[in-house]
């Protein structure tokens, strides 16, 4: 018995997700489904990426938010709506009740990336910042409900939210009609369940693929168990699917028709938002880029065509700049090293002229003289270096062993 049909939930049919399409006319973009010649090399099969980053506030949120705040009863609207979220969600509760005529307050942690906590204001959010972590914040959103008569949002555990959602669902099938397998990134599960309801409504036959952070993987062990469980402690930098806990409405919907979930780690997180940016020309956060990072883990895994679910965009330009060079290194494109050399003039010229001949990019020099660890006559030097792949990183660290330096570990 699965745990749909065990724990009678109100459940998410196509008629709602076709409502909940026509209820976004209007107001959420179709987004654009954009071939990648580079994955489908990879994969040996068609690839497209679903570009929800293109989405308006930057990812899928606004629609399952809008349908849900649209369905509200007037009573209810008047009494205003409560949120909370680290950026997504928040921005598109707030958009989306702005665009109903709403109040809106969103808590959001107080370490919340300023770009999203300055973007949901700017949607019209009234905007508390609260606990240092998103639970903290949920606690916060959920007394003020109580308090206040406000309705509390879920981002992901209500039918409406996963109707808004499934609209995705709906536009796959309409631009790609032979789609074989949907990769699609996973949290609370809204996402995932939306589009499986909706397609495999009309395509029985298209094979569902969640993607979870190997930090914050709530589902394969909740699966296994046959119910939600809670993964404590949730850590990955997607922060976009970091949920400890699967939502009771998805996960019945997940359990009966997600085919599989996978997860990936925080190198193939990185790898794939990178791919997305230098490859596709697409700003994604590493919680939109997770599906690709799945295709790439296993590129033989997956039948074509495939649909590559971006979700979001929403990447804070200092998270991106670390994932980017967590990104380069993983794909041996990067390489820091500790050296020691003599104090001497031209002893650092002579260090970047072997750099230079091994055709290695030095991209930041830190040259130390005074530590307590150092020689009267020693120096240490610390580079970080832009290098052409695997292959090349090795050839730059043994031209550097050849040249007689020693690579501090």
């Amino acid at each position: 018995m699965s745990y749909r049909t065990a724990h009678p939930l109100r459940s998410v049919t196509l008629d709602d997700v076709r409502g909940a399409q026509k209820m976004l006319s209007g107001v959420a973009r179709t987004t654009a489904l954009e071939s990648s010649r580079h994955l489908s090399r990879t994969v040996g099969a068609p690839v497209h990426l679903k570009c929800e980053n293109l989405q308006r506030t930057g990812s899928f949120k606004l629609r399952g938010a809008y349908v849900r705040i649209a369905g509200l009863l007037p009573e209810e609207r008047a009494a205003g709506v409560v949120a909370a979220s680290a950026g997504n969600h928040a921005q598109g509760v707030a958009l989306a009740s702005s665009l109903l005529g709403v109040h809106s307050t969103v808590f959001m942690p107080q370490g919340a990336p300023l770009p999203k906590v300055s973007a949901t204001r700017e949607y019209g959010a009234e905007v508390r910042l609260h606990g240092q972590v998103v639970d903290e914040a949920l606690a916060a959103a959920e007394e003020y409900a109580a308090r206040t008569g406000a309705v509390f949002i879920h981002p992901f555990d209500h039918p409406d939210i996963i109707a808004g959602q499934g609209t995705v669902g709906l536009e796959i099938l309409e631009q790609c009609p032979e789609v074989g397998t949907i990769v699609v990134g996973m949290g609370g599960g809204g996402l995932a369940a939306g589009i499986a309801v909706a397609v495999k409504s009309v395509r029985p036959d298209v094979r569902i693929v969640g993607v979870q952070a190997e930090g914050a993987a709530a589902y394969p062990p909740s699966l296994a168990a046959g119910y939600p469980v809670t993964v404590g402690s949730p850590a990955t930098m997607a922060d976009g699917i970091r949920v400890g806990t699967p939502g009771p409405v998805p996960f019945g919907i997940v359990e009966e028709l997600v085919d599989e979930v996978r997860t990936v780690s925080e190198d193939q997180l990185s790898a794939a938002l990178l791919l997305c940016l230098e490859r596709a020309k697409l700003v994604v956060e590493p919680a939109g880029a997770s599906p690709v990072a799945a295709l790439l883990a296993d590129p033989g895994g997956f039948s074509g065509p495939v649909v590559s679910v971006l979700s979001g965009g929403n990447v804070d330009p200092v998270l991106l700049q670390r994932v980017l060079r967590h990104g380069m290194a993983a794909q041996g494109r990067y390489l820091a090293v500790r050296l020691r050399l003599t104090d001497r003039p031209g002893a650092l010229a002579t260090l970047l002229g072997v750099l230079s001949a091994a055709d290695a990019n030095v991209l930041d020099v830190s040259h130390i003289r005074t530590d307590p660890r150092l020689g009267l006559s020693e120096a240490e030097v610390e580079l970080h270096l832009e290098t052409q792949g695997p292959t090349h990183r090795s050839e730059v660290t043994a031209a550097l062993g050849e040249s007689g330096y020693v690579i501090i570990e």
